[in-house]
């Protein structure tokens, strides 16, 4: 397990949470009770994500968490939908780098502050502003993308770049989903967070052995938080959630279901596709709420608690907020 707390403050990237008039309080008396039981940051989007055991929460979500994107010519990005052995590059940070390794590839090296020149990309609908990484980690992409399951280079391969985030660019969560805060984030794909009970995966993975399949990892889903204590999908149900840390409370608010597309089909360990995960979703987590749209835990956004650490262990209380 690792941390990302100390040295953080040095990389410039934390942002000071505007004050949205929340009422924060760990008052215990309320309907359920949990603790984080895992976290997760992703630092690369659609890359492998590392197991913490602290972070820093920030605005846009925990620190470093999508501060980087691969990208393709035309500076859209590119996720495992398109590119699933993006699934096999995992991600380490040491020191003051963040080093990336991929099967058959020499370690890329990347300083956490470092970066080379502005640029603009997409990703979904925004135009975002964000720093080009250079050649060397650009033809380091465009070398792995390009290599066959068989490890062998294919022809007429198209080419990659890897970008960062610029922290001065403001990139906003749907207010139609925040209930009019302006919740930012980095390059995830529209939220800051990801929350998903550990229960929920429980009943997953029963309904999906009893089809014959073997069960999967929570890295499937791609959470930030995973929580111990509630009841199979509680999380869909939740209102704020009000965490206790040593430095003070945070509280978290569930906005949205996390609509699910094919990427929770990709084994994490050899970027293989079938689809038995996403028919047995299909089966039992079609959501009202998304037209239909098939969900697997909650988006979240940061009310209060800003440059707080977050640490496994760390007990929450919630009420349930029913529409």
């Amino acid at each position: 397990m690792h941390s990302i707390v100390e040295g953080r403050a040095e990389c410039g990237l934390g942002i000071n949470i505007e004050d949205v008039g929340v009422s924060v309080s760990t008052e215990t008396q309320r309907d359920v009770g949990a603790s984080i039981a895992r976290l997760f940051v992703y630092p690369v989007k659609s890359c492998a994500g590392i197991e913490v055991q602290e972070a820093i929460l920030t605005e846009t979500g925990l620190d470093l968490d999508r501060a980087w994107m691969v990208v393709d010519e035309a500076g859209e990005f590119v996720s495992q939908r398109e590119q699933p052995r993006l699934a096999l590059v995992t991600p380490q940070f040491k020191r003051r780098e963040l080093v990336l390794r991929a099967p058959g590839m020499l370690a890329l090296h990347l300083a956490l502050d470092g970066v080379e020149q502005p640029t603009q990309v997409r990703v979904w609908d925004d135009e975002v502003a964000a720093f080009d990484m250079g050649e060397l980690a650009a033809q380091w992409f465009t070398d792995f993308l390009s290599l066959s399951d068989q490890g062998l280079p294919t022809a007429r391969a198209p080419k990659f770049r890897l970008v960062r985030f610029d922290p001065e660019h403001k990139r906003l969560s749907s207010m139609k989903w925040t209930g009019g805060v302006e919740a930012l984030n980095q390059f995830s794909d529209g939220f800051p967070l990801t929350v998903l009970g550990q229960a929920s995966l429980d009943e997953f993975n029963t309904r999906l052995q009893a089809a014959g399949h073997a069960a999967v990892g929570v890295e499937r889903f791609r959470p930030n938080i995973v929580l111990a204590g509630l009841q199979a999908h509680d999380e869909d149900r939740l209102g704020e959630m009000h965490v206790s840390t040593d430095s003070g409370p945070v509280v978290l608010k569930p906005v949205k279901p996390c609509p699910r597309c094919p990427i929770p089909n990709i084994d994490p360990a050899t970027a293989q596709s079938s689809p038995a995960v996403g028919d047995t979703l299909q089966g039992y987590r079609q959501d009202a709420r998304l037209n239909g749209a098939v969900t697997f835990g909650m988006n979240a956004i940061v009310l209060a608690g800003a440059d707080t650490v977050l640490r496994v262990g760390q007990t929450l209380g919630a009420d349930y907020a029913f529409d």
